[in-house]
C-alpha cells in the first residue's frame, strides 16, 4: 500500500531495513555447535511414502538418529506422496522421530510434495510445524517469494552467540511449462528467492563481522551439475544427450568418471532453466556445499569452481531405489574450519554392519550387506579405473 506521510515511509523503511536481520536470527537459538566443536545434519531425502509408511524407513531413520546423534536433520523433499485424505496423517507420522528424539529438523519441498494430494504447499507447511511443535524450524523467511519455506538458520558458536555457520534451505518448485501449459522439464530456484538470499547473506555477514560460511539445501540440482560432470558437444544426439545451461549440449553416457566420488546411476535432473543462483553463490563466496535429493540412486560430490555439488540417495523403500546406495547423508562441519565440510553417505547396509539392532529388526543379514557393499565397491573400482566404459554401465543400471 502506498504511503501518504512522510512519516509512516520511514515507519515502513525501517521495517522493511530490519526485516531481513531478524529473518536470520529466526530460531537461531535453537542450533549451536557442540562442546567438541562439531555441528552434525543428517540428510535425509525422499521417503516420498504414503500413509501408513514402510516400516523399514522409520527403523533406518530412529536408528540413525540414536546412532549419530545428529544436532539438525534436513528433510530434501519428496517427504511424503499419497491422497489428499492422508497427507495430514503421513506428515505426523514423517516428523514423529525427531520429536520423539527431540531432534531439531528442517525441510525443503520437492516436485511430488504438493502434486501428491493437491494440497498447497502452505498448507502443508503449517502440518509440519503444527506436529513437529518447537522441533520444526521449518518457515518462511519472505513470504511472497517464489515457492515456500525458503529460510535460513544460523548456527552459533559453542560458547558464545556469534554466528560461525549458516543453513540455507530453498524450494526449487515443481515443473515449468510453455504458454500452450506443455511441461517443460523441473523447476529452479527462482529470481527473487536469490534476491533473497543476497540480501540475507549481506545482512548475516553484517552481523556476524565478516562472510559466514554456509551450505544450502534443496530438493533439485543446479545445471551447472552438467559443466562440472559432462563434456560439452556441439549437436544434439536424442536421447543419448540433454540440453541445459542456455542451449547446451552434454552426452549422457560419458560423465568424466574422474572428478566425482561416488555413484551416478542416473542422469541429473536439474530444471531447464537456470536463474542464476549458482553465480550468486560464487559472488557472495559463502556457501561451501549445495545438497540435493531427487535423483534417488545418485549418491555423488563434484567440485564446481569451489562450491560441491552433492546428491544424497533416497532413503525411501516406497519409491524406486538401489540397494547399493538407499541411505542418507551425515554432514560434519567443524567450528575451528567451518568452510571445510565433510560428508558422507551411510547406507542401509552400512548401517546393518554398524548397528545390530537395526539389522535385525529390517532382516538385513551381514553376508546380504556385506555382498552389496563389494558390489558397490567394485562399481567404483572400475569408474576409477575404466573411464568410459564404466560410465556407459553407470548410466544404464
Amino acid at each position: 500500500m502506498k504511503k501518504r506521510i512522510l512519516a509512516a515511509v520511514l515507519a515502513l523503511m525501517l521495517v522493511l531495513a530490519t526485516a531481513v536481520p531478524a529473518a536470520a536470527e529466526a530460531k537461531s537459538d535453537a542450533l549451536r555447535f557442540d562442546e567438541n566443536g562439531e555441528f552434525r545434519i543428517l540428510h535425509i531425502c525422499d521417503c516420498q511414502d504414503t500413509y501408513p509408511a514402510e516400516e523399514d524407513m522409520f527403523a533406518y531413520i530412529n536408528h540413525m538418529l540414536d546412532y549419530y546423534k545428529p544436532h539438525l536433520v534436513v528433510l530434501g523433499g519428496d517427504n511424503t506422496v499419497g491422497d489428499a485424505e492422508t497427507k495430514e496423517l503421513a506428515i505426523k507420522e514423517l516428523v514423529q522421530p525427531y520429536v520423539d528424539h527431540k531432534v531439531p529438523f528442517t525441510l525443503v519441498f520437492g516436485n511430488h510434495d504438493e502434486e501428491c494430494g493437491n494440497i498447497d504447499k502452505d498448507v502443508l507447511l503449517t502440518y509440519y510445524q503444527k506436529y513437529g511443535g518447537k522441533y520444526c524450524l521449518a518457515y518462511d523467511a519472505k513470504p511472497g517469494i517464489s515457492g515456500t519455506a525458503t529460510h535460513n538458520l544460523p548456527v552459533l558458536a559453542s560458547d558464545s552467540n556469534d554466528i560461525r555457520f549458516n543453513v540455507w534451505m530453498f524450494d526449487t518448485g515443481d515443473y515449468v511449462a510453455d504458454e500452450n501449459g506443455k511441461r517443460l522439464g523441473y523447476d529452479s530456484v527462482r529470481e527473487d528467492q536469490i534476491n533473497w538470499y543476497k540480501e540475507t547473506a549481506k545482512a548475516l555477514a553484517k552481523k556476524a563481522g565478516g562472510t559466514v560460511p554456509a551450505i544450502a539445501f534443496q530438493h533439485m540440482i543446479v545445471g551447472e551439475i552438467y559443466e562440472a560432470m559432462f563434456p560439452e558437444i556441439p549437436f544434439e544426439l536424442g536421447d543419448l544427450t540433454e540440453t541445459y545451461n542456455n542451449g547446451k549440449h552434454y552426452p549422457i553416457v560419458c560423465p568424466d568418471t574422474s572428478v566425482f566420488k561416488g555413484h551416478l546411476f542416473e542422469p541429473p535432473s536439474p530444471g531447464p532453466f537456470n536463474y542464476g543462483q549458482v553465480d550468486a553463490m560464487l559472488e557472495t563466496g559463502d556457501v561451501k556445499g549445495i545438497f540435493v535429493g531427487h535423483d534417488h540412486i545418485n549418491s555423488y560430490e563434484v567440485n564446481y569452481k569451489g562450491i560441491q555439488l552433492v546428491n544424497t540417495p533416497g532413503v525411501t523403500k516406497h519409491s524406486y531405489g538401489n540397494e547399493m546406495t538407499r541411505g542418507s547423508r551425515l554432514i560434519t562441519i567443524n567450528e575451528e574450519n567451518p568452510a571445510q565440510v565433510k560428508s558422507k553417505v551411510i547406507t542401509y547396509n552400512d548401517f546393518a554392519l554398524k548397528d545390530k539392532d537395526f539389522a535385525k529388526e529390517v532382516g538385513i543379514s551381514p553376508i546380504k550387506a556385506v555382498f552389496w557393499i563389494f558390489i558397490e565397491h567394485l562399481l567404483l573400482f572400475l569408474k576409477n579405473i575404466s573411464g568410459f566404459g564404466a560410465a556407459i554401465l553407470y548410466m544404464f543400471n
